[in-house]
């Protein structure tokens, strides 16, 4: 049986649309068993701009009708309320609320084994929010549709691999919220994940909450009272685990071959050296749900969106890795 991916078009006034024919229209990934859920008519008119690859659209109503062939781009077809009326680099409800429907959607036919694994196209969260759809994100956007409970953010490069406890919340309340069980649950996400993706004795690296790690309780104490815990009894469980580490070298080392991921402790913890080490080429994945989702790791580029200076490397790799994980 041919696993088919589902690729969402995220907001069609970013360089979604752009990045995804660029990955889809010619190389190794034209005639892949991919299948695109977003607005038509946005990718003829960015077809027409003359900045992509040309290809044809083959337009579907479900995955099984799907043709796959070089040139050829297989569409499920989630019209813009008023796509004529949608402007490029511009946040707007319209274009938020595409890019629920077409998450929406691939989550349904993924839930269904209709598509075996999906990758997202960026979404621009304003956009999101003016539609009504009050999400921080893909990630607990999906989690929400699929009822998923434990979840978690994965940034992947070939080098570098993170795992976060937590993602899109203000770093006070990170600080309020900071659970033992949290941790632990994304060790054992880790875990999971790293043999799930071939490493059959995933060796993890969990990141400090402070300075130095807090250097035994001089520069604060979550170290010690939750973070070493948590790690001693994941430890115990008989998981390769070493922590706290102090954060400002451990991403290094991690990079250098010494552990294979990194549990990070928030957001931009993890996101900054990902970012500067594989902005480019970087996949966002989530862990914990019922289906594999990767997706390009970067946003939506209002500032370069339909001008054809998009680089689809991100959006190719995250569909690359998701055939590989279906």
């Amino acid at each position: 049986m041919t696993k088919i991916i589902a690729v969402t078009m995220g907001d069609p006034a970013g360089i979604g649309p752009e990045i995804i024919i660029k990955a889809l229209a010619e190389g190794e990934f034209s005639a892949a068993p991919v299948v695109v859920v977003g607005c038509a008519f946005t990718l003829r008119r960015i077809l027409a701009l003359g900045i992509t690859p040309p290809a044809e659209l083959k337009i579907i109503s479900r995955p099984d009708e799907a043709y796959f062939a070089p040139g050829v781009i297989n569409v499920i077809d989630e019209p813009l309320q008023d796509p004529e009326e949608l402007k490029p680099g511009v946040v707007q409800a319209q274009a938020g609320d595409l890019a629920y429907r077409c998450v929406k959607r691939a989550a349904e036919l993924a839930l269904a084994g209709e598509v075996q694994a999906i990758a997202t196209a960026p979404l621009n969260k304003e956009a999101l929010h003016a539609a009504g759809h009050i999400y921080p994100g893909h990630t607990e956007l999906l989690a929400k549709l699929t009822h998923s409970r434990d979840y978690a953010m994965v940034l992947y490069t070939d080098r570098l691999k993170v795992i976060h406890v937590s993602t899109h919340i203000a770093l006070r309340k990170f600080l309020d919220t900071l659970s033992r069980e949290r941790i632990e649950t994304v060790i054992r996400m880790a875990d999971t994940f790293l043999k799930r993706v071939g490493f059959s004795h995933p060796r993890i690296a969990v990141a400090g909450v402070n300075p130095h790690a807090g250097e035994h309780g001089l520069f604060g104490d979550e170290e010690i009272n939750i973070v070493n815990p948590a790690v001693a009894a994941m430890r115990a469980k008989g998981l390769d685990v070493a922590g706290a580490c102090p954060p400002d070298t451990v991403f290094l080392q991690t990079y250098e071959g010494q552990y294979d991921m990194v549990v990070a402790m928030y957001h931009d913890q993890g996101h900054i050296p990902l970012k500067l080490l594989g902005f480019y080429d970087g996949v966002n994945i989530t862990a914990g749900l019922p289906f594999i989702r990767t997706s390009a790791d970067h946003g939506t580029a209002f500032d370069i969106a339909w001008t054809g200076k998009a680089k689809s490397d991100s959006m190719a790799i995250s569909i690359k890795l998701a055939m590989q994980l279906a």
